[in-house]
């Protein structure tokens, strides 16, 4: 079976991740940032035949993180950027490819599996429409690939991380920090992607790009909250 090792500073997107990559026949390994990753292959225990990068980490990241695994892993290892967020082609010019969040089993398989590596900078624009609290078809996915108790700690486990960045958001707008609450803004909206959870990710994608109010006024945080317990709501009564 075919190695892939995941790196991403979110916990929640590392759980997906490894179930994804699981599901698309790979052997998952996730670890929390570049640094980490680095350390791991000068041991030389690991040479997986796929690494993932989530592209806004602390530490080692973007071109500069993967220079530094190519040169460790060779260039039968092919090296695949990933981000919430669209790059330039120049961020991701020592990458063999670009996943843009929140991408399906499918994408990612054809990712992984593609003989070109140098071409795959293929994207996968999920839908995020505000009307909607959870994709159906997201949520088909993971529920056929898990009992139902494991599926909902899994939900829960995204929105208690959700909800926890955004209680501290508040702190942060009426800090006026606008880097800290972007970057948290930016967590919500992969997690909550990547379980279909449109409502959350489409209003933390607008809080990441708008930053904290001048004024310092919490009241999108606060209706974040509210649709985040409704989503809760919906996942306790679905079938």
């Amino acid at each position: 079976m075919h190695e892939v090792l995941i790196v991403d500073d979110d916990e929640v997107s590392r759980e997906l991740l490894v179930l994804f990559a699981t599901e698309a026949g790979f052997h998952a390994l996730a670890l929390e940032s570049g640094d980490a990753a680095l350390d791991l292959l000068q041991g030389g225990e690991v040479n997986p035949d796929a690494i993932l990068a989530d592209m806004r980490m602390e530490g080692t990241h973007g071109n500069a993180l993967a220079v530094k695994l190519r040169g460790m892993c060779g260039d039968a290892t092919k090296v695949i950027a990933m981000s919430g967020s669209r790059v330039s082609v120049d961020e991701t010019a020592a990458f063999d490819g670009f996943l843009l969040k929140p991408f399906g089993v499918e994408e990612l398989k054809t990712m992984l599996t593609m003989e070109s590596p140098q071409v795959l900078h293929t994207e996968h624009e999920a839908g995020m429409e505000k009307n909607y609290a959870l994709s159906e078809a997201t949520y088909g996915t993971l529920a056929a690939s898990m009992p139902r108790e494991q599926l909902l700690q899994l939900y829960a486990m995204c929105l208690d991380d959700a909800d926890r960045r955004a209680e501290a958001m508040k702190e942060l707008a009426v800090a006026g920090d606008g880097e800290a609450y972007s970057k948290a803004a930016h967590a919500i909206k992969g997690g909550c992607g990547f379980v279909g959870a449109l409502e959350l990710a489409s209003m933390a994608s607008a809080m990441e790009e708008d930053g904290p109010p001048s004024d310092g006024n919490v009241r999108t945080l606060e209706q974040f909250l509210m649709a985040s317990a409704r989503l809760r709501r919906i996942l306790n009564a679905h079938d």
